[in-house]
């Protein structure tokens, strides 16, 4: 058996102009992996510093966008999501924040924050499915073609089953 190594990211949810609305970061392209990807804020789990999956996922998002664990209130665990290309078993946690709290991205890890309201992620032609590989090893992609940037891979995975829990769609 391969080994895994768990992580865990933060969903970051708040209300702004009557819209819920979703945190996202933008990798920079300096990292030595997923260069200029979009993502959630999170990362690997140090068992040492991090006594559950939902403080580590807390502690990351605090360390790379300034985002206080204080100011999330974790309403749920999504399913555990396997990544493609590495080891990474990945638990997302949903948390909703009472207003946006002046966010502040570490240059090392996150070259952009930003966030997009969920209404327009589920605008028809801006998710989409691809069909990638041959034969028994075709995979499914998901992807977010957003007015700015373009979200795919495991994020995609996890907005696009977080959009289908809350929808039921």
């Amino acid at each position: 058996m391969l080994d895994v190594q768990a992580a865990a990211v933060l969903v970051p949810l708040f209300e702004a102009g009557g819209e819920t609305r979703l945190v996202l970061t933008r990798r920079p392209d300096t990292m030595p992996s997923h260069r200029g990807d979009v993502a959630f804020p999170g990362g690997k789990v140090h068992p040492e510093i991090d006594p559950t999956l939902q403080d580590a996922a807390l502690r990351e998002a605090e360390e790379e966008i300034g985002l206080p664990r204080t100011a999330v209130e974790v309403v749920a665990e999504l399913d555990t999501i396997s990544t493609v290309t590495s080891r990474f078993l990945v638990a997302p946690f949903v948390g909703v924040l009472a207003t946006l709290p002046e966010l502040r991205p570490d240059a090392r890890e996150v070259a952009r924050v930003f966030d997009v309201a969920l209404a327009e992620l589920m605008t028809e032609g801006v998710h989409r499915v691809e069909h990638w590989g041959t034969g028994v090893l075709t995979r499914d992609v998901h992807i977010f073609e957003l007015e700015d940037e373009t979200v795919w891979g495991l994020t995609a995975r996890i907005m696009s089953g977080f959009l289908t829990l809350l929808t039921g769609v």
